[in-house]
């Protein structure tokens, strides 16, 4: 079974001029425009699995749900954390955090803004669906 971190790795980094970097040890951040997006929690013991931004009408929304906390450290920015990966739908989550990558896209300065949108891609993106046969 596919683990919560390469799922959202390989989400991650198929939206467009993403970059991944780890910091404070054990959290591996997706940015874009070097503004984190969404962070995944690479220590199985801590609490968080992974963290996003949601607009302060969600944010009020998903803390309500069992599962989900107010991110420590950025709660006041709104930002959520998933404790349970059982908490919501993956696919809802796909959804909250492509949400949480366009609300930081769209808070970027306007050239940086305009530098993303004519950079060539990144590298080699990972597709979505790895196990789809290359063809003959």
């Amino acid at each position: 079974m596919e683990s919560y971190v390469e799922w959202v790795r390989r989400f991650c980094l198929s939206l467009p001029q993403v970059t991944e970097k780890v910091r404070w040890e054990h959290n591996l951040l997706f940015c874009i425009g070097e503004k984190m997006f969404c962070v995944a929690n690479l220590e199985p013991a801590e609490p968080g699995r992974i963290a996003f931004k949601c607009t302060p009408e969600k944010f009020a929304e998903l803390v309500e749900v069992e599962g989900m906390i107010p991110a420590p450290y950025m709660a006041r920015n709104h930002w959520v954390s998933v404790r349970d990966m059982n908490a919501l739908r993956r696919t809802e989550l796909e959804e909250l955090i492509h949400h949480s990558y366009r609300l930081v896209l769209e808070r970027l300065p306007k050239r940086t803004q305009a530098a993303l949108a004519s950079a060539k891609p990144l590298g080699k993106q990972p597709k979505l669906k790895p196990d789809a046969k290359p063809r003959k």
